[in-house]
């Protein structure tokens, strides 16, 4: 994979509206292409199927590419509830419930969670997923 340019300097919450639009479009690039090359994404909830951390980039995207290449779950909307800037620079705090379904079916399913940002020079450098395991497990059916 080509090495992304780097960004315009982009703020904590332009990089946060960048990750959950990869999350709605269920793209692995998009998502990926947000994180520094030695970036490490961590679940610190066990969720089943899930692996507890992705270190680097093209983890983030090959992770990604099967947990959601392998899902007929469709992401319908992220309900943004808040984001907090930290004190320490580049930090992000956000929560949200991810609300989705699983086509042929009617069933609609929602994930709440909460998402730590580290931002250095428009890049993830580093992600801390909290996610609700019982709802992730519903979006898989």
């Amino acid at each position: 994979m080509p090495e992304p340019q780097l960004p315009a300097l982009r703020t904590p919450r332009e990089v946060l509206a960048r990750y959950y639009r990869a999350m709605v479009d269920k793209s692995a690039d998009d998502l990926a292409d947000l994180y520094a090359v030695d970036a490490v994404h961590e679940f610190p909830f066990a969720v089943p199927g899930f692996p507890p951390r992705y270190d680097g980039r093209e983890a983030v995207r090959a992770g990604y590419r099967v947990a959601w290449g392998g899902s007929p779950a469709r992401v319908d909307e992220i309900r943004k509830i808040a984001a907090y800037e930290t004190a320490e620079p580049g930090v992000i705090v956000a929560e949200h419930v991810v609300v989705g379904s699983l086509p042929p079916r009617p069933t609609a399913f929602t994930v709440p969670g909460l998402l730590i940002l580290h931002v250095h020079d428009g890049l993830i450098t580093r992600a801390r997923d909290y996610m609700d395991g019982s709802g992730v497990a519903g979006a898989r059916g």
